[in-house]
């Protein structure tokens, strides 16, 4: 915990650029009559519903004319037989001069029967469902699939006894406790179906991990601005604003009115560039920002810039005509001149709190639409707390440390940090488009070398322009010095392939690593490998994309596909990207255990589709 919290606090990064599959069908499964007895007929009923503007196609029209028609597959068993095919129920009908022919189609709510005869106690229903969607908005078309069971559906009425060898009752004793121990049996001995529950569980726990990574964003946003306030432009700022409020107002409580009134004003100024911000953020935006190559280069030329300001090279301000144009404004008294003393506050505290609220803003813009509000709201608060605390309680403003030298550390230490911050951009444009510049061990390099500096500079060792002459080291600068020491000392190991789990979802991936030490252990290992087979042919785009630990598998949907019918084996497919946080760290902690590793390698066909690559990569 403490180590992740020191990560945390040098290089906090949240990219989503995760890939979600659209899916705009939900699907239900009915019985016409639950109760019934072996040897009776019931109809398997099918609900879709249908999203609004999309419509489904139905099963009932010719094949070949052009749009994928709905079709159940029905994986057989002794314990059923079907009764006729699929009827769909009261379809609607269109002539389309493009396929030349008539389809059918379900607008808003889909219904589908199948006719069956049980002729087992217990039957085993089980299959799936293949269809598309599609929108005249924009002439979009998604595929999907659904998997269904009417294992739990059907409550036979009287049932004739029959005689089970006792192997045979173990045997499905053991069936039903893999099939429904889906929390409770992860030590199971089978890797394929270990790796199933291992699946199924990180799926329940999405949402959970999405909700906490926003919290944990909203706090380093806090975080953030509670830092600010301890920066050159801002720290002597405090007394100046609240003494004013102070020696200005007739009586305390007019001047706690302007206090508060000053620090909501800044929650305002700050809340509604967030809310600027969001409301262009939506999920084409997002993909395109965490993606493409024009932006990530922008925020890391960003990154650099704001870093070279901290760091002391330049200055960055507004415009002097600007900020005096709004502070006159501050003079004509009132709430609105206070209104216009917090504009100027930020104004002219810019060149400080400009490369912080930047990087909260690049963080926000890949991800859920409301985070730059939440972010900048966050900022925000923590900005505006001392103002009005030091209005209601004056006498605090003689426990404040008086300004010096020390407030440039902090602006320096945070332009180290940065400077490490940008290479993250660079690093997905470059896996992305396949640059090769930025391979895992020069930037692990560079984290390391950044990390160094920073504590030879806490130490004393090194004075930057703007900084004071000191003879000593306190002791909060060693102490920070220590945590720069024991980040450096931490990624060390990563130059020789250590997998470094705590940042996997922030470093280039394993296969750009030339000196990968695991795996050239592991691909020694010949009990990995004993069962594998090969390949049923080169995979396409196997140049440019790897997959990790050394596994083998395609990049092409189809290839792997025809592969997995040809092999007879189940097909695993990954929806992944380059500039995937959360693919990386499930890489790195799931995929690395042995038993899952294992399974992948001998089990399944793999199948890696990624989302966010610019070449001609089939994503299914």
């Amino acid at each position: 915990m403490i180590k992740n919290l020191l990560l945390y606090f040098f290089f906090a990064i949240s990219l989503t650029g995760f890939s979600q599959v659209e899916k705009h069908v939900s699907w239900k499964y009915t019985l016409s009559n639950p109760e019934l007895k072996v040897g009776e007929t019931v109809d398997l009923i099918f609900t879709a519903s249908i999203d609004k503007d999309w419509y489904l196609y139905s099963s009932d029209f010719d094949p070949n004319l052009g749009p994928t028609v709905t079709t159940f597959e029905f994986k057989p068993d002794p314990s059923y037989s079907l009764v006729g095919k699929v009827k769909a129920t009261k379809p609607k009908k269109k002539f389309d001069d493009i396929w030349g022919g008539e389809y059918t189609y379900f607008i808003s709510k889909g219904e589908f029967k199948q006719s069956i005869k049980v002729l087992k106690t217990t039957p085993k229903i089980i299959g799936s469902v293949h269809y598309q969607t599609c929108t005249e908005k924009d002439g979009k078309c998604i595929g999907g699939d659904d998997d269904f069971s009417f294992r739990d559906k059907i409550k036979l009425a009287s049932a004739p006894t029959e005689t089970i060898p006792q192997d045979t009752v173990k045997k499905k004793i053991n069936e039903v406790v893999l099939d429904t121990s889906i929390t409770s049996r992860v030590e199971t001995q089978n890797p394929a179906k270990r790796l199933t529950i291992i699946t199924k569980k990180i799926e329940e726990e999405g949402k959970s991990q999405d909700q906490d990574s926003l919290i944990t964003f909203m706090l380093l946003a806090f975080g953030a601005g509670l830092i600010s306030l301890l920066t050159p432009c801002v720290f002597p700022m405090i007394p100046m604003t609240v003494t004013f409020f102070t020696n200005s107002s007739n009586n305390r409580g007019q001047a706690i009115k302007k206090a508060v009134t000053y620090g909501v004003s800044i929650i305002f100024i700050y809340s509604l560039i967030g809310f600027l911000l969001a409301k262009i953020n939506g999920p084409e935006v997002a993909n395109l920002l965490s993606t493409h190559w024009i932006p990530n280069l922008f925020f890391f030329l960003t990154f650099l810039i704001f870093a070279l300001s901290f760091l002391g090279l330049f200055e960055i301000t507004l415009p002097s005509s600007f900020v005096n144009k709004v502070d006159s404004k501050a003079d004509q008294g009132g709430l609105a001149g206070v209104f216009f003393m917090a504009f100027t506050l930020v104004l002219v505290s810019f060149s400080c709190t400009g490369p912080i609220v930047g990087t909260i803003l690049v963080e926000a813009a890949g991800g859920q639409a409301l985070k730059p509000l939440l972010g900048m709201l966050s900022y925000s608060f923590a900005f505006a707390i001392p103002f009005t605390l030091f209005a209601l309680f004056p006498s605090w403003l003689n426990k404040l440390p008086r300004s010096g030298g020390w407030l440039n550390v902090i602006k320096v230490t945070l332009g180290f940090v940065e400077l490490a911050l940008a290479f993250k951009f660079l690093s997905i444009a470059d896996q992305v488009y396949h640059w090769d510049l930025l391979d895992r061990e020069i930037y692990i390099a560079i984290w390391i070398i950044i990390a160094i500096m920073l504590g030879v500079y806490l130490l004393g060792k090194m004075r930057l322009p703007h900084d004071s002459e000191t003879h000593i080291t306190t002791v909060p600068r060693l102490m920070l010095a220590i945590i720069a020491f024991t980040f450096a000392l931490y990624l060390l190991p990563g130059m020789f392939g250590a997998p470094l789990k705590a940042l996997s979802g922030y470093l280039p991936p394993m296969s750009t690593h030339d000196f990968d030490l695991p795996s050239i252990i592991r691909m020694s290992d010949a009990s990995i490998d004993k069962d594998r087979k090969a390949l049923c042919d080169e995979p396409k785009y196997s140049k440019k994309l790897h997959l990790p630990h050394g596994l083998k598998g395609y990049f092409d949907y189809q290839q792997a596909l025809n592969c997995a019918r040809e092999r007879n084996m189940p097909l695993f497919i990954d929806f992944t990207g380059h500039g995937c946080v959360n693919c990386r760290e499930m890489e790195a902690n799931v995929w690395s255990d042995p038993d899952v590793l294992k399974s992948l390698n001998n089990d399944f066909i793999l199948v890696a589709l990624y989302s966010d690559d610019p070449s001609k990569v089939d994503t299914a």
